[in-house]
């Protein structure tokens, strides 16, 4: 997973570029970044938004929460996930390319992110065997969860 120091200098890359985009990095588009940077996982809107809302200070609106993602979406700073819920998740994109996979419960809707060097490596041979340029990739596992296949 995730190291505190990529996370960290995930922050100092996303305000670098917000400046170099000329924009504001106050507000909504800060509390966002500071959010992603500590999560494990993707997020909705609306969760960034109703965590956002539990911290203190002011709380920006949904509005302002899905301005500021779709910023820092545009400018490369953060992945819209698509894991087949019809709602959009996003979490931060690591400029050393640093990424996880999804594990979708279809019962509970629990995601959990997946790290694995396997699949990783396994991916890179096809792409050379194929003689592919790869710019991107995703993989999500739907299924039950752990919790819900004992039920």
């Amino acid at each position: 997973m995730t190291t505190d120091h990529e996370r960290t200098e995930w922050v100092r890359h996303a305000d670098a570029a917000i400046a170099a985009a000329g924009l504001r990095a106050g507000g909504a588009r800060k509390a966002v970044v500071d959010l992603l940077a500590r999560q494990d996982c993707c997020l909705s809107a609306q969760e960034v938004r109703d965590a956002l809302n539990d911290a203190p200070g002011a709380t920006p609106g949904i509005a302002s929460v899905y301005r500021a993602l779709d910023t820092l979406t545009e400018l490369h700073l953060v992945h819209r996930v698509d894991l087949g819920d019809q709602v959009a998740k996003y979490e931060p994109a690591y400029p050393g390319g640093e990424h996880h996979h999804h594990a979708v419960c279809r019962e509970c809707g629990t995601v959990t992110p997946i790290a694995d060097t396997g699949i990783e490596d396994a991916l890179h041979a096809m792409a050379e065997r194929l003689r592919f340029d790869v710019e991107a990739h995703d993989i999500t596992l739907h299924g039950r969860c752990a919790r819900c296949a004992r039920r």
